[in-house]
Parts: structure tokens; sequence; C-alpha cells
């Protein structure tokens, strides 16, 4: 344990110092770096022969076509290779195979290596990019603000910023069910997450997220490419990254001097009064930002796609909806959630669960060797009819019935690193799908397919829905 005044390297006290920070966070954090463990080969499952360039593109633009063929061809362990160095990513399609996984030693299975992509974006104190005991410790510290004391709290304050924005919704409009979503959940970030409460920093804050939250696959892989950074879309990306870094710490200082800290409920100030009344271990700045910021990509996209499909679906069935119409009207959340998990089962936002093998391991009686890949398939987990029954029907009763069996439903991962965020996005889906539904009809206008964008997979035509009463 180690206090504030202990680590002056990573406190933002200036905007100087707020710069430095984001351009060491750059330097430092190169995924695409070569990895000391050596790339092995043989011996692993069957898999495509594809040069690694065209199985990386097949995985980051057409996975919804790319790994159910692969599952067809391969069987239910199948091996692909990508970008750098060819390295391997063996995944895996079968409940019990994805036990072996998450309740794998966290020593040998490393999730951190597998979302090494992220790096430049999250940060090297990411929950999601740390292993061992740096992720012990934080994950320790994160806790509070996650606890169903703290979820409770935050229902208050979503509801707030729902009801605002479905109460700006006309009836007999027509609109993306993501476009607004997308909207919706950001705010939910800035808010209740974030806290901000300025108009003028809300404002330049929107755009910039944004942008980060909007990027290509393209820029992704550039993370990694220090040339690449200085020109085209790819300096505009860091720029806007920097941008957004600079209000952020500007946050943190301010709310770190705010008089009112102690009585505010949003998810920064309970981060920032960690460890404050015994004096013992807290957050720095850059550890807070680099936790806002993995807050903000792994919550806010992925709760709204999951949402927009949800409408989507509900607009579809008018028996559905009918029953959603009255949950909501009669409070009864068990419903509203199982309509969320539903959404989230029938139209998975990412497409696997990684750990990196840091020595030898047997997955599924395959004998592995360090620096392998591992990945539950959550697109055929999900996908699979002994799984689930009727796989490609929207059937909510599903989660009422019955829960599915264990790690056959798995879009917030499992084991010791399953989500942290998993309590706070089902709330937030339960809170919003209870506003819609308590003033409109959904409609869906017409049939939507996913697409890629960036590592999520979100409805290609947005999930055109029209409200009525």
């Amino acid at each position: 344990m180690t206090t504030l005044s202990e680590r002056p390297d990573q406190m933002a006290t200036t905007d100087a110092a707020a710069h430095a920070l984001s351009e060491r966070r750059y330097q430092k954090m190169r995924p695409m770096g070569r990895s000391s463990m050596p790339v092995v080969t043989d011996g692993l499952p069957p898999g495509p022969r594809w040069p690694a360039f065209a199985q990386s593109i097949g995985l980051l633009r057409f996975r919804h076509r790319f790994i159910p063929w692969a599952h067809r061809t391969y069987g239910d362990t199948f091996t692909i290779r990508i970008l750098p160095q060819g390295r391997p990513i063996v995944l895996f399609t079968r409940p019990e195979h994805a036990r072996e996984i998450f309740a794998g030693d966290p020593e040998v299975f490393h999730a951190g290596k597998g979302n090494a992509i992220l790096g430049p974006m999250m940060g090297e104190h990411s929950l999601l990019l740390q292993d061992s005991s740096e992720h012990k410790r934080a994950r320790k510290l994160l806790m509070p603000a996650f606890n169903g004391h703290a979820l409770r709290d935050y229902a208050d304050l979503v509801t707030d910023v729902a009801r605002a924005e479905v109460g700006s919704w006309l009836p007999g409009e027509s609109f993306s069910a993501l476009q607004r979503m997308n909207r919706l959940t950001l705010e939910v970030i800035l808010r209740v997450v974030f806290g901000v409460t300025d108009e003028a920093r809300l404002a330049e804050m929107r755009p910039r997220v944004n942008r980060v939250v909007d990027i290509s696959p393209a820029i992704l892989f550039g993370y990694g490419m220090p040339r690449l950074q200085a020109v085209g879309p790819w300096k505009a990306a860091k720029d806007n990254a920097i941008a957004l870094d600079a209000l952020i710490y500007a946050e943190i200082r301010e709310r770190r001097a705010a008089s009112d800290l102690d009585t505010r409920t949003d998810v920064l100030s309970r981060l920032i009064r960690v460890g404050t009344d015994d004096g013992s271990d807290r957050l720095t700045d850059e550890e807070l930002r680099d936790q806002l910021v993995t807050l903000l990509l792994a919550g806010h996209e992925t709760t709204a796609t999951a949402l927009a499909w949800a409408l989507h679906e509900l607009g579809r069935s008018p028996e559905l909806l009918a029953r959603s119409r009255a949950a909501a009207a009669d409070g009864d959340d068990d419903w509203l959630e199982a309509v969320l998990k539903e959404s989230m089962r029938l139209h998975p936002v990412i497409p696997m669960v990684v750990r990196t093998l840091m020595g030898p391991a047997t997955v599924g009686c395959h004998d592995l060797p360090a620096g392998t890949t591992v990945a539950p398939s959550i697109i055929i987990a999900h996908a699979r009819a002994d799984n689930h029954p009727s796989p490609t029907t929207f059937r909510p009763e599903r989660f009422i019935d019955g829960q599915p069996a264990t790690n056959t439903w798995i879009p917030f991962g499992g084991g010791v690193r399953r989500c942290i965020g998993a309590g706070f996005s089902l709330m937030e889906g339960v809170v919003v799908l209870r506003e819609v539904l308590a003033r409109f009809d959904v409609e869906a206008m017409g049939a939507d397919v996913p697409k890629v964008r960036n590592i999520t997979s979100v409805p290609r035509d947005g999930a055109v829905v029209r409200v009525t009463r």
C-alpha cells in the first residue's frame, strides 16, 4: 500500500502534468509491439489456413459469419491466427470448456494480455488490462462503487436521465434506437459515473466521447504504430483522446477539492473517497482516469446496443410488447431484466472472452503452450441449441422459467474476472426499458442485422423503431 504523495508521477495536478500522463500512456502501451513470449502453433486444434491478416479481417469485420463458419467446419474447438505475428487464438464453444477457462489459475490465465489492443486508450491501470496482484488490488478498490447499496443510489440518477431523454420523444416519430440509446447511455456515463454537472464541460465532453467510441478497426490497429499516430485519422484520434483526457483530469482535480465530495453519490466521487477514512490505499489521478475510461468504453455502447436490440425485438412482437408494457406499469423488473438478458443472448455485443496463457495449460483435453490465447466464444455459446432451445427465437421467458445453465450465457465473462459493472448495466437497462415502455408502444421498422463497429457489434441499420401512444 502506498499513499498519493508517494506516487506524484501519477497525479495530474496541472494541465501540463495531465498532458504528460497522456503522452506517456501512448508511448508505453503499444499493443502491436513484439511479445517476449514465443509464438507456438504446433499441436493446436485445427483452423483456417488463411494468412493472419485475412483472419484478422474476418474476426474484426465479419465475425458473425466467420466464427460460425469456423465452428461448422472445424468443430467445437478451433484455432484462428491474427496479427501481430500470427498469434493463435483457440476458441472454445462448450460450457464445460468455458468453466475450465474461467476457473483457471489467474497467474496462468491472464485476461489483460488479451485486451492489450485497448491499452493506448484505456491505460495500464485499467481493470481490463491488469492481471495478478494489480488486478486484485484494483478490483478491491473499485468494488464499493458497485455494491448493492451503491446501485440503488445510482438507480434514481439513471431514472432522472432516462425520463428526460424519453420525455423528449414525439409520438409517431421514427428514429434509430441505437442512436437514441447511445445518447442516453452517454448521458448516464457522464452524469452518473463521471458525475459531471457543469453544462459547459458536458458540452465539451459529449462530442469527444463519441469520437472515442465511434472508431474503426483500422484506428485500433494504429494505436500500436507511433508513425501512424502522426498522420491523418490516427493523429485526429490521438489528439481527440488527449483532449478528452484533459477534461477528465480537470474534473478529477476539481472533484478532489469539492466541498460536497462526501455527500456526492456518483461513481467518481465514491472512488476518490476510497481509503480517505482510514488512510489506506487510494487511487491516483492516473488510475482514476484509466478506470473511468474503461467504464466508458465497456459500459456505454454495450448497454446502448443491448437496449436498441431489445426495443427492436419487442417492436416485432405485439404479444411480447404488451407483456413488457404491463411489466413496466406493474413494476415487474424481473421481466424487464429478462428482456434485456435475452437481447444480450441473441445479439452478442462482443464475440469472445479472452485469456492468454502465461504457462502451459490443458483445456478440454487440449494441451496448450504458453503464449496461446484461449477464448470461450460468446457468439457460439449463445447460439447453441443445446444451451438455449430455439436459439434464433427471442424468448425472454427462458430467463424467467429457469436460468440458463452456468457458462451458457456469458456477456459479462465469468470467474474472478467477471465484469465489475454487470450489475450497473442490468440496473441501467431495466430503468431505461421501464421509462420507455411506461410511455410508448414500439414498432420495429423492418429487419436488422449486426455489423462490427470497432470491437463491438451493433445493428447495421440502427434498429429503427417508431414510437406511439
